[in-house]
């Protein structure tokens, strides 16, 4: 499918069985695709515990499925055009399961290599989605990309809250708490297994036809959309990895750290969902860029002024502008693209060079703490990204497309 795309506003669903069916498997996969990553924060200090590790390589634990992303998310619409995008999104959801039984299954060893393959897993549930949406659902992009971004928030949500009491309440601690969500991946599959018999290779890879190739990198509107997804992950995955242990650090018990984070995420999903729709009823999303960045520096800043009485107004805050935020990336790939392979190689950009960004950020955010003993200047770190992430908003946000491209990176 190469030709332009209708208008990005919603229409209602065809309700037919195979639409549900459908609808009900992309809803799991988006279920599965946060959930072994938000799940590590609320334990992270009984994991450097037990294997004796700094925050420096804990901040590593978030990292890794980072790095992972970077990497493999360029290759995904290709692998993805060879063997069919539902066969694809199978065979992930068949590698999380075993990263995530990897992880929990023995030392420093295990838990390093199995982060590194649910990340792997996840990396393809990121980059296949958007495109599975704007192919398969081409007059309700914003309500979709509503529905399967609400759908990551809220199971998200659900185990940041739950980590802390299954790793306290069980004989297994940690290693229960972050293997548990191995059951949530294999419903998934069996819930996505009817897709892969019938579902047809899809184009997920092959740039748009036309005159006027031009590597995607060398568009800047492409550079606005890369560092406003890099950004705003910076701020998710930082967040989920270190907050929890901020606030426990104050004062907070963990178990109440842990809800806090819930908090965060469950305030994101009503705007996970509204965003995207919202956004692609506006030609030019700046004024929504400004909005976000405010609520974010107000969210943040209250965490930075230590003011713990009312820190779940901050929680709150955090979550409106992360949802936000997250919501509004999903969408600048349709929104900034004519084609669905532009979309797909924007994506894959995007995904690529953003969350390489984004691993930098808890590593970095526990150094910060190593070295100065205290959460100052990692909190420091947090208000530096927010305004990084407003000027790449801006460019992102203009009522503009790129120009056909060829998808190679340098």
């Amino acid at each position: 499918m190469n030709g332009n795309i209708p208008s990005y506003r919603s229409k209602k669903l065809d309700l037919k069985p195979a639409t549900l069916l459908l609808l009900l498997g992309v809803i799991f996969i988006a279920f599965s695709l946060r959930s072994p990553l938000t799940s590590v924060g609320p334990v992270i200090s009984r994991v450097m515990e037990d294997l004796s590790i700094s925050g420096t390589v804990a901040g590593f634990l978030t990292t890794i499925p980072l790095l992972a992303f970077a990497a493999i998310s360029p290759v995904v619409p290709k692998i993805a055009d060879r063997i069919g995008m539902a066969r694809s999104l199978f065979i992930a959801l068949l590698l999380l399961t075993i990263g995530i039984i990897i992880r929990s299954s023995g030392g420093i060893g295990f838990l390093i290599f199995g982060t590194f393959l649910l990340g792997v897993a996840i990396a393809f549930g990121n980059v296949l989605l958007p495109g599975f949406v704007k192919m398969n659902f081409p007059m309700q992009v914003g309500l979709m990309t509503g529905i399967y971004t609400v759908s990551m928030n809220l199971f998200a949500g659900l185990a940041a809250g739950v980590s802390a009491p299954l790793a306290s309440t069980t004989s297994l601690g940690w290693r229960l708490s972050l293997g548990v969500w191995a059951m949530l991946a294999i419903i998934a599959a069996i819930v996505w297994l009817p897709q892969v018999a019938k579902r047809p290779v899809l184009d997920a890879s092959g740039p748009a036809k036309g005159p006027a190739l031009r590597p995607l990198w060398k568009s800047p509107l492409a550079w606005g959309v890369t560092f406003f997804m890099g950004l705003q992950s910076v701020m998710f995955f930082t967040t989920a990895a270190w907050v929890p242990e901020v606030l426990t650090g104050r004062g907070m018990d963990a178990e109440r750290a842990g809800w806090m984070f819930s908090l965060v995420q469950f305030s994101q999903i009503p705007f996970t969902f509204m965003i995207p729709i919202i956004a692609g009823r506006m030609k030019d999303q700046r004024l929504l860029v400004i909005l976000i960045t405010v609520i974010y520096l107000i969210g943040y800043g209250g965490l930075f002024s230590g003011n713990m009485t009312a820190a779940p107004l901050w929680m709150i805050l955090m979550g409106i502008s992360g949802g936000a935020s997250f919501g509004l990336a999903m969408m600048l790939f349709t929104l900034r693209t004519n084609t669905p392979s532009e979309a797909a190689s924007l994506s894959g950009m995007a995904q690529s060079i953003g969350y390489l960004l984004a691993a930098a950020g808890p590593v970095l955010f526990g150094a910060f703490h190593d070295l100065s003993g205290n959460w100052k200047a990692s909190l420091w770190m947090f208000i530096v990204t927010i305004v990084l992430l407003c000027l790449a908003g801006l460019k992102a946000g203009r009522d503009e497309k790129t120009v056909p491209v060829s998808p190679e990176l340098p």
